[in-house]
């Protein structure tokens, strides 16, 4: 569960009077201290821009980017060799509409993107609604659309629909109504390309530009499709009882690649027991359909399928070779194996976590970020790294104290995205003979955004009552008192890891600068990267008995209060909470097990029942359970959750949730607030009508943030210093 979004608000009766007063008051607060108070507010704070969805032409030296700055999304696009950005949308509003999936033809000539949705949810909302965070009186579509890359002329919808497809041809396809549509450019021409049964995703088209591969759900099985445009009919390669996606051509245009997974079905599995889910790696002839078992893991936890670092990461290299990730050896690794079958290398071995993964333009070398390098630090930052595809020593691209992510290939080297604990991010590009980064993205970033004025976090590491070792990230200020209130901060997801500098993802991006607001503001701030997390290695991400199963998680949080308790300036009787998502569900947990240590908690959008959860997840396959299993697993479930403690809860909190939350149901908070005020626990809420989990709106970010710094100051008698 994890992202970002915004939006207006609404409160309850039960709480103080008008969210508008809890964000003034704090601005408030800040003018009658006038003499103290530091130079940059909340706004300043969050003024940064932030990059996303870099791409490159796979035939030319051209990159594209969306930047969001105040909220407002537009994609800029820069050609080598001089790299020079240049926008090439013209958006103008904190609207609320993301802008994903830019996709370029194969020579570059043609950028497609799609606008709106929300494509980090677990679940659509009720009739397919699309978000609509403005309270729009015009409901809202995922539409898509053409960018010139010159900027020559205006962007320009095209039509209804997402997941675009460029093919060398020209020929765009994307996906409407879960079946596959095709248009002309200018919007002319929309019509629907061919019939399926299933529900179609994942286009990609070959090579050749004459073959469009398609992912069929199938409810209890999925294929692995083709349509051939002189063709009338579609082929199904290797068709089978499977799960199959995730397909890859090979560069010849003859075949595919795609990953298997069982389908839904066969023996009950035990909710309260761990089991393997294993998988393995197909290739099929498009002339015959036949498939060939390329590669298969093995039956064991590690060797399960993995759900972190794009999945499996499936890729058609140079020389006939397959390269794909898994967590075999309990890190997420790189492996090569040939597309004909045999022995799988292992490209990067070592204790770190590969994460985002592209092929070198050639496909002789993969480029990969991971969580290692030089500095004893570095396995809270991430690096990029070159290894080639056949076997050979990995060659590090970056280092230093900065962190990289999201490479794309390009002709002789590579673009990505960089930052560092200060500077936010930004696009760079290097090349492959002297990898010096040179940062493009340099539109000013606005005046107001104090980053020289930010802390450099420091790793801590603390051990958790069972022997484990966690690791955090201190904000703490020499400006100020000598003594300040604490604050834990709980990530979300949980497959996450929370750096030594600027996030990837924007939902965290908003948490570190918000941290580093608090750490300017007399808080001393420590990040925890409790076990579920990412980072350090499979087994620290699934424990036993973690989350529903008896949330062994959360051992780690209190350890990691206890341990801010004993930090030089922190005022062990001030320590507070906050976190969004798994993080408002610690939150709520700490809050019931330890108000005696938690004094106060802003809990963004969290989990509290486990139980509701499972409840409204009974019903049909993919999974069956044993007679009687589903009753013991609730009651685990329950035990787990922070409502079954709430006989201990006596801290204040304030609630914050997006009533169009698709990630964790807006009734999670519902039921809290019922059992708070039946209890009598002083408690607050925002409410944000209309927007998501991950708030689409910077406006919702800066007005959930500034009630929680708000809520927290007060609470824990923090104040402003220079």
């Amino acid at each position: 569960m994890g992202r970002d979004r915004e939006r207006g608000l609404a409160m309850k009766n039960w709480r103080i009077p008008g969210a508008s007063v809890a964000v003034a008051a704090l601005f408030a607060f800040g003018a009658a201290h006038a003499a103290t108070a530091p130079d940059f507010s909340l706004p300043d704070a969050l003024s940064y821009p932030f990059i996303s969805g870099l791409v490159s032409a796979s035939a030319a030296d051209r990159i594209a980017w969306v930047r969001i700055e105040h909220g407002v999304r537009n994609i800029w696009v820069a050609d080598g060799p001089s790299y020079l950005p240049r926008q090439v949308t013209q958006f103008t509003e904190d609207d609320g509409q993301e802008l994903t999936q830019l996709t370029f033809s194969p020579d570059g000539a043609a950028l497609v993107f799609v606008r709106g949705g929300d494509h980090d949810s677990n679940w659509p909302a009720k009739g397919n609604l699309q978000p609509d965070p403005t309270s729009s009186t015009q409901e809202q579509k995922i539409t898509l659309w053409s960018a010139d890359p010159a900027a020559a002329k205006p962007a320009a919808k095209i039509a209804e629909g997402d997941e675009p497809a460029l093919s060398g041809k020209g020929v765009l396809a994307f996906v409407k109504d879960g079946a596959v549509w095709t248009a002309r450019l200018d919007g002319s021409d929309a019509h629907r390309l061919f019939f399926d049964r299933g529900r179609d995703q994942s286009l990609v088209w070959s090579p050749d530009g004459m073959k469009l591969a398609f992912v069929s759900q199938r409810d209890d099985h999925s294929f692995i499709g083709v349509y051939q445009t002189d063709q009338t009919v579609l082929s199904w390669e290797a068709p089978s009882t499977h799960f199959d996606s995730e397909a890859v051509w090979s560069p010849d245009s003859a075949s595919l690649a795609f990953k298997r997974r069982s389908g839904s079905g066969g023996a009950p599995e035990p909710m309260l027991t761990r089991t393997p889910h294993p998988w393995s790696i197909w290739t099929a002839s498009i002339a015959t359909g036949a498939g060939h078992l390329a590669w298969e893991s093995p039956k064991t936890l590690r060797g399960s399928y993995p759900n972190v670092a794009g999945e499996a990461n499936l890729k058609w290299a140079a020389d006939g070779r397959l390269t794909f990730l898994s967590l075999a050896d309990n890190w997420p690794h790189l492996y090569s194996v040939p597309a004909q079958g045999g022995p799988a290398s292992l490209l990067t071995p070592g204790a770190f976590m590969v994460e985002h993964v592209a092929l070198s333009r050639d496909g002789k070398d993969l480029i990969y970020s991971a969580n290692t390098g030089a500095a004893p630090d570095d396995d809270d930052r991430r690096h990029l790294f070159r290894v080639p595809v056949s076997g050979g020593a990995p060659v590090a691209l970056t280092g230093g104290d900065s962190v990289e992510w999201t490479p794309v290939g390009l002709s002789g080297g590579f673009a990505f995205v960089g930052a560092d604990a200060r500077r936010p991010a930004a696009v760079e590009v290097a090349s492959f003979n002297q990898p010096h980064p040179r940062i493009l993205d340099r539109q000013p970033v606005d005046s107001r955004f104090p980053q020289a004025r930010f802390v450099t976090p420091k790793k801590v590491t603390f051990t958790a009552p069972d022997g484990l070792l966690i690791h955090g990230q201190l904000f703490q200020s020499a400006d100020g008192p000598a003594v300040k209130p604490g604050l834990i901060f709980v990530h979300g997801g949980p497959p996450r890891q929370m750096m030594l500098g600027w996030s990837y993802m924007r939902y965290y991006s908003n948490a570190y600068a918000v941290n580093q607001y608090l750490a300017a503001h007399g808080f001393v701030v420590m990040s925890v990267n409790y076990r579920l997390g990412i980072g350090y290695g499979y087994d620290f991400q699934h424990p036993e008995h973690g989350g529903p199963s008896g949330a062994s998680e959360y051992q780690d949080v209190l350890a990691g209060g206890r341990f801010l308790q004993t930090l030089k300036g922190v005022d062990p009787s001030r320590i507070g909470i906050w976190g969004g998502s798994y993080g408002g569900l610690l939150t709520a947990q700490a809050l019931a097990r330890n108000s005696d240590l938690f004094k106060a908690g802003v809990d963004y959008h969290g989990v509290h029942d486990w139980s509701l959860i499972l409840a409204e997840e009974a019903g049909p396959p993919p999974v069956r359970y044993e007679k009687g299993d589903r009753e013991a697993a609730t009651t685990v479930a329950w035990t787990s959750s922070p409502v079954a403690d709430l006989a201990g809860w006596t801290s204040p909190v304030l609630l914050i949730h997006g009533d169009d939350d698709r990630n964790v149901k807006f009734n999670q908070t519902i039921d809290l607030a019922r059992r708070l005020e039946a209890k009598g626990v002083a408690f607050e809420a925002l409410i944000i009508p209309d927007d998501i989990h991950d708030f689409l709106r910077q406006a919702s970010w800066t007005k959930a943030d500034a009630a929680a710094a708000d809520f927290l100051t007060r609470k824990l008698g923090a104040f402003p210093v220079k």
